[in-house]
């Protein structure tokens, strides 16, 4: 459903990216950020899916086409860390929500593990975002305060993740209750990744029910 083309970053840099385009115009638009690894099929999916609902949906490729195998973990977090993530949000992101407000009067974001990281930062950093909602990442506490979120969230982690551990999920909704942020956690008893259909590790439950909440929270804050 989607095609492949280039956009200006912030900074005035080409990248590139997959967009789906809903069946209309001025339709409110949605940044999907991948996992670590790469622009996979399963993203790309999420994008088609989100079109289908309504939204132009973008999705950066923030490997350059370097697309990784679910099984090599090592490349994977090569290819991770070899990513500034502070300037992923402010160059990326924002390249990627300004190219979109072109025609979508308001942008939400989500991703996906490494994507949900960059997702929270972007909440915090990305001041033409109107909501943000990641999925089983956290980017690193040196990065990132509960108190400079700009927007609403929605929260989705696993129960039983190493990282984001529950513990690091529940300190994070304390710091969100004390800044007076709008924001929403939900928690499932599934395994991290749980929304990638491509992986042994998809819970059909559980990303049915994190889908339907997340189309719920999208058209509750991009409705125009």
């Amino acid at each position: 459903m989607g095609t492949r083309i280039s956009f200006p970053r912030a900074d005035g840099k080409l990248t590139e990216r997959y967009l789906a385009k809903a069946g209309r115009d001025h339709a409110p638009g949605v940044i999907v950020i991948q996992e670590w690894w790469g622009l996979q099929e399963n993203i790309k999916g999420i994008c088609d899916r989100l079109a289908l609902a309504g939204y132009d949906a973008l999705a950066p490729d923030l490997y350059a086409g370097r697309v990784v195998a679910y099984h090599d973990s090592a490349a994977a977090n090569a290819e991770m860390s070899s990513l500034n993530f502070k300037e992923v949000a402010d160059n990326v992101v924002r390249g990627a929500v300004l190219y979109l407000k072109k025609s979508s009067p308001k942008v939400g974001m989500t991703g996906f593990c490494m994507g949900g990281a960059v997702t929270l930062l972007a909440a915090q950093d990305v001041p033409e975002l109107s909501c943000a909602a990641p999925f089983y990442g956290m980017p690193p506490a040196t990065l990132f305060s509960a108190s400079k979120v700009r927007v609403p969230l929605q929260c989705h982690f696993s129960n039983t993740d190493d990282y984001p551990s529950p513990a690091q999920v529940n300190q994070m909704e304390k710091d969100f209750k004390a800044s007076g942020l709008k924001f929403e956690i939900f928690r499932y008893d599934a395994s991290h990744a749980f929304m990638n259909e491509q992986r042994a590790v998809h819970d059909r439950t559980a990303a049915e029910l994190a889908w339907g909440r997340l189309l719920g929270f999208l058209k509750a804050q991009l409705a125009v």
